[in-house]
């Protein structure tokens, strides 16, 4: 229960999904979480709830449009003033869309990009500094398989997941000097509301792709992120780990 003891996180897209399954995991384990979203009512919500089962305030909700870098400074600011640094940092937030390049419309393309991708380099420039003064941090950035492979379809959303895997890699090498880990998670298909575009036919059609045959819970690919965000994970930076079923196996 106390694998992430006095360490402070921020997560993007924190307040429902796998952000919100991520905070309740990292809260358990002893770690004190901001949570960031544009989805206010939601965030005070997830904060209130695991507060009172906390018996304190170990969550805070605060405004994080991900595209914004004045959002980005104030979550980080308030992760210095609340609790007294930031040590890891879940860029979580994403979007998507499943439109192949000819369909794709310039807004389409840019609103996918500036959210998936513009997003996880703006926390990362952010939180650097913050880490930098606690002298270690890990950074867990939420890719995807179709950051590994393509489909014929989704083509904003792919290219967002394939730049954010080398940007971790890069963020890996530039800040290692620091002793900040950066690594990337590439989930398969997950039941959360970034789904909700398909219905549950077209979802168990794709989830039985996998030699699994079932689609993850969020917390399968929580416990990843949240073994990267310990130092049980003190020597892996740089690194992609696929929770996919066996997705990309075949």
């Amino acid at each position: 229960m106390d694998r992430l003891k006095g360490k402070v996180a921020l997560i993007s897209g924190g307040a429902r999904g796998q952000g919100a399954a991520e905070t309740r995991m990292f809260v358990n384990e002893g770690a004190r979480v901001v949570i960031g979203d544009v989805l206010d009512g939601e965030a005070r919500t997830l904060a209130d709830e695991v507060n009172r089962a906390a018996g304190s305030r170990v969550t805070l909700p605060i405004h994080l449009d991900v595209t914004r870098a004045a959002d980005w400074r104030a979550a980080v600011d308030a992760c210095e003033r609340e609790f007294g640094g930031l040590d890891i940092l879940v860029n979580n937030a994403g979007i998507l869309n499943t439109k192949g390049i000819s369909d794709t419309s310039e807004e389409e393309w840019d609103a996918i990009i500036n959210v998936n991708q513009k997003g996880v380099w703006l926390g990362t420039k952010i939180a650097a500094p913050a880490m930098k003064k606690r002298g270690s941090g890990s950074i867990v950035n939420i890719s995807s398989i179709y950051g590994l492979i393509g489909s014929g379809g989704s083509a904003a959303y792919h290219a967002s997941k394939g730049a954010v895997r080398l940007l971790t890699k890069t963020a890996a090498v530039e800040f290692a000097p620091f002793n900040i880990r950066v690594n990337s998670v590439h989930p398969g298909v997950i039941k959360t509301p970034m789904v909700d575009i398909f219905d549950d036919k077209e979802l168990d059609a794709i989830a039985m792709l996998a030699p699994l045959k079932r689609a993850a819970r969020p917390e399968e690919v929580g416990y990843v992120v949240l073994f990267l965000a310990t130092d049980e994970a003190s020597f892996v930076t740089g690194a992609e780990y696929v929770v996919d079923g066996g997705y990309t196996a075949v």
